[in-house]
């Protein structure tokens, strides 16, 4: 009894492994059959080249920070600057992070509702009643309004054009970014220059087609708000270089307002850190 009990437990215990053996294979080939692949790890590396190297660029001015009299006025002026401003506080070559298409069309639309605008509309509005401008508006009340319908429609399609039309056909930064150092004739010869030289959103300098195209397209276009202007080539010559001349200024206020501030001593925090 005990040889025949040994005997078979000595088959048993030999066919042991063989059976573990078998037992282990099932799950590899489970595994194998139902293995997926493990995603794909993007190097370090290639993920730093992929990243942005651009900076936000940081506010011309905190207009909150006002704390003389008239400080909603100024705000409101103020903001209107800094809104087309990009303050630069970064060694050159830097390059700032531009403006995605949507947020040129929000800077058109905030530009055009802007409390600026629509008192620079009443205004010049003013001066073409007093000189009878396009007689075929009339006068009063009446002719007041036509005229201030035709401005303001003419500022915001020239709007358009400038903020979001042609910077996003060029690829173009419809800012103004200020130089801030250096000599009043090079700030000066540099605020001068960005009627002809643009930031591209990449960063780079090139040929301001915002600024020419935009002018002749509103020029152009302003004469279906206001048909009684004077035609010709000429007229339209004239009215262009007037629009140029204006941005002009403005890119020149944008570039020298710190020292305007300081003359002025309006108590802007921001200003007094510089």
């Amino acid at each position: 009894m005990f040889v025949r009990w040994r005997g078979w437990s000595r088959h048993v215990l030999g066919a042991a492994p063989y059976a573990f053996m078998a037992l282990a294979q099932i799950p590899l080939r489970a595994q194998d059959t139902t293995a997926v692949s493990p995603p794909a790890v993007t190097p370090l590396k290639e993920q730093r080249e992929e990243a942005p190297a651009c900076i936000e660029p940081p506010p011309l001015f905190r207009w909150e920070d006002y704390e003389g009299p008239f400080a909603k006025t100024v705000g409101v002026f103020g903001r209107k600057l800094e809104r087309k401003t990009v303050q630069r506080h970064y060694k050159p070559g830097t390059i700032y992070c531009s403006l995605e298409p949507r947020e040129k069309l929000v800077l058109f639309f905030e530009n055009s509702v802007d409390p600026v605008s629509i008192l620079a509309a009443g205004f010049n509005s003013g001066l073409d009643q007093a000189s009878n401008r396009d007689p075929t508006f009339g006068q009063g009340g009446a002719g007041y309004a036509r005229r201030f319908g035709a401005d303001f429609a003419s500022q915001t399609a020239a709007r358009f054009f400038g903020d979001f039309l042609y910077p996003t056909v060029f690829s173009e930064d419809p800012r103004y970014y200020r130089m801030g150092q250096g000599s009043k004739r090079a700030r000066l010869l540099h605020a001068v220059s960005h009627t002809i030289i643009a930031h591209r959103d990449n960063g780079t300098p090139a040929f301001n087609f915002t600024e020419w195209l935009g002018t002749a397209s509103s020029v152009a276009l302003s004469n279906v708000y206001h048909p009684g202007n004077q035609p010709g080539a000429a007229a339209a010559a004239r009215n262009g270089a007037f629009v140029v001349l204006e941005d002009m200024g403005f890119d020149v206020l944008r570039e020298f307002w710190p020292e305007v501030a300081r003359k002025f001593r309006m108590p802007f925090r921001a200003v007094r850190q510089e």
